[in-house]
């Protein structure tokens, strides 16, 4: 009975072996889990700590340049240098840290999956889906795991660093100068950037066939990818430009109409991109033309740019309705986080549902500005202006200095000369084709000509920036795409540093005014219809203003400040005041308390549209005529209260100026428009 046992012992003296041995074995794997997850944080700390380094060397050569008044090179440049350098030393100057893995085949599958499940051993490992990569680069492939790391995903751009930027944009407009020259910046921002995009794709769409011709084009690159790359590419950001032009206090007109047209134009570009890309034609030829696929992406524009403005502006007016029911005001620091994840939720909001962020953030923070600005305390208005001027200053530095590392960590670019070459040339022709014809016609109807010196200005500041960079590296899967993200990379660099570099000599060589006072305007014309309201140089300013603003912008204005901003903010005139006398309960529920006591409430910012009774006269010819129906001589008296007097001439006024044509009028506010107008 003994000789038995002895094999029974050594089975069980086997099997604890073996377990114990299994044991440590999955010990070992799990220290060595951890050390690689520590390594991996490890990394994650110096990547992010290599662009805060970045930032702040940028920042701190800013203040050098800004103290030694240079301007040869604006601060995004200087972003996008030291973005170079640090990504010269990552490719080149930083060891591999893993070996090259083994491919798998799985040949029974028709289409690769985002996310996989792996056995190996009788234990499931997940991974992800990084992308494609062609047969001749399968050996290829870079393994440094910093470089991976400094590889952000586009949709990080998408969502976490344009929204700061585009929302800035509006929240930061100046609306004097931007309404008074409200139907050329329209112009140039819808019709102009599809003129651009058309005639770049069409272009690139032959130098596309010449590389087919050459031999230079070694995959698939179709004519709906040309046209994708022309609303990319067509998508300005003149940032430089503006800075200087901001810093040399340029002629505010010129500023208004190239900082209008970046603002609306990235909106228009990304709808414009979002549209080709829904371009699916019927059939086997799925980039043929189709005049019903044509006209359903006709339709996409028209629906995503539609929605995502209307999204954007009811945010903005849920924010101020919020804002002035509450007494959020006795408690800034609410009042301001609030503001910030409303304004940042609604470029959210438009992706969830489909429509387009940009467009959708743009407009709220015009809405923001018009309306919910009024309603914060002294404290969050202050708060807020700061708060996001500082995310899009880092945002938009963060950016360019991405790009210039990506020249060197991206691992899928693909340059042909043949092709930047002619995009260089196509962008030129399209600028060209943009600017020249549509000031022309512009010209027709407006009363201040956009001059010669304005056009080869606003021509040589077509620079391209952060919109078209996040554009073309949001799909970068195709042969195509990739071509298109590194030719857009180079021609940011291009016109970021040489047009950029180049801004104040032009300024100097086409003879357009610096050192102005950002609310000074250019000397009037001698026509016969003037509009005089009181003395003085504000009063001059203003008038100038209330003659040149938009007419759409001015019929606009009337209702919005009779009834729009009494409901949303705490000025305006009482509703009860402007509403019909059967609305009075609602009037007296919908009216801020503050109305009442506000004494100055038309004198807020943009009362400079606004022509009140009280202190307006229309001189024509020689004979001056008061709001309020009275007319005199030229030299008119006013009154110790500041208004002007009445006279007795009720013939002059009929038979001088016949101005009821000329003349609208609402309760509590009456609007008097000039011959003429801008477009």
């Amino acid at each position: 009975m003994a000789r038995p046992l002895l094999p029974l012992l050594l089975l069980a003296a086997g099997g604890l072996w073996a377990a114990e041995r299994s044991g440590s074995s999955s010990a070992m794997e799990e220290l060595a889990t951890e050390k690689e997850a520590e390594e991996s944080h490890r990394q994650d700390s110096v990547s992010l700590l290599t662009f805060i380094l970045l930032l702040t060397l940028t920042i701190l050569t800013i203040w050098l340049f800004k103290h030694r008044r240079v301007r040869f090179l604006h601060e995004t440049g200087l972003a996008m240098i030291y973005g170079l350098i640090v990504g010269v030393i990552l490719r080149y100057g930083t060891p591999s840290t893993s070996g090259h893995d083994k491919p798998f085949s799985c040949s029974q599958e028709d289409r690769p999956f985002t996310t996989l499940l792996v056995n190996v051993s009788g234990k499931f490992f997940e991974y992800t889906l990084k992308g494609e990569i062609s047969p001749g680069k399968i050996h290829n492939v870079e393994q440094n795991d910093m470089l991976r790391k400094v590889t952000f995903d586009p949709e990080v751009f998408f969502n976490i660093l344009l929204p700061p930027i585009i929302f800035h944009a509006g929240y930061s407009l100046k609306k004097r100068h931007f309404f008074r020259n409200l139907g050329s910046i329209l112009a140039y921002a819808f019709l102009g950037t599809a003129v651009s995009c058309f005639i770049i794709g069409n272009l690139m769409y032959g130098v596309v066939k010449l590389m087919k011709l050459v031999g230079q084009l070694s995959d698939k690159f179709y004519y709906t990818d040309c046209l994708l790359f022309g609303a990319i590419i067509s998508a300005t950001d003149p940032v430089t430009v503006l800075a200087i032009f901001n810093e040399l206090h340029a002629d505010v007109d010129l500023y208004a109409l190239l900082f209008g047209e970046s603002v609306l134009n990235d909106a228009v570009a990304i709808v414009l991109s979002s549209s080709i890309v829904a371009y699916q034609p019927t059939g086997e030829n799925t980039h043929a033309f189709d005049a019903a696929a044509f006209f359903k992406s006709v339709g996409v524009f028209l629906g995503i740019f539609s929605g995502s403005f209307m999204m954007g502006a009811v945010t903005g007016v849920v924010t101020a309705l919020v804002t002035k029911f509450t007494k959020l005001h006795c408690f800034p620091l609410l009042e301001t986080a609030l503001f910030f994840l409303m304004s940042w939720s609604t470029f959210l909001l438009a992706e969830a549902c489909g429509f387009t962020g940009v467009v959708a953030v743009l407009f709220c923070g015009i809405t923001q500005a018009h309306y919910t600005y009024n309603n914060l305390s002294v404290e969050s208005r202050s708060r807020t202006k700061q708060l996001f001027e500082v995310l899009h200053f880092l945002a938009e530095n963060f950016i360019f200095s991405y790009m210039g590392l990506a020249l060197f960590t991206f691992q899928k670019h693909i340059f042909s000369p043949v092709f930047i070459i002619g995009a260089f040339i196509a962008i030129f022709l399209g600028r060209a084709a943009h600017i020249y014809p549509l000031s022309f016609l512009l010209n027709l109807g407006r009363r201040h000509k956009i001059s010669w010196n304005f056009q080869h200005m606003m021509m040589f500041s077509g620079l391209r920036g952060a919109m078209a960079f996040a554009l073309a590296i949001r799909d970068t899967a195709t042969y195509s795409h990739q071509m298109m993200f590194s030719t857009t990379l180079l021609i940011v660099f291009f016109t970021v540093w040489i047009v950029g570099g180049g801004t104040t000599p032009m300024l100097s060589w086409l003879n357009i005014r610096v050192g102005v006072d950002p609310d000074q305007d250019p000397p009037p014309t001698n026509d016969s219809f003037q509009v005089l309201q009181g003395d003085g140089p504000d009063s001059e300013r203003r008038n100038r203003t209330k003659q040149e603003s938009a007419w759409l912008f001015r019929l606009w204005y009337s209702f919005d400040h009779n009834y729009l901003k009494p409901i949303l903010t705490h000025s305006g005139p009482p509703l009860t005041t402007t509403l019909p006398s059967w609305c009075g309960l609602i009037a007296r529920c919908l009216t801020s308390p503050q109305v009442y006591d506000n004494q100055e409430q038309l004198r807020e910012e943009d009362s400079d549209f606004i022509l009140n009774d009280g202190d307006l006269t229309v001189t024509y010819g020689d004979t001056t005529i008061t709001a309020n129906g009275s007319s005199g001589p030229h030299t008119a008296t006013t009154s110790l209260d500041g208004r002007r007097t009445k006279s007795s001439s009720e013939e002059a006024l009929e038979r001088d100026l016949g101005a009821a044509d000329h003349e609208v009028t609402s309760r509590g506010t009456r609007l008097v428009f000039p011959l003429e107008d801008n477009a």
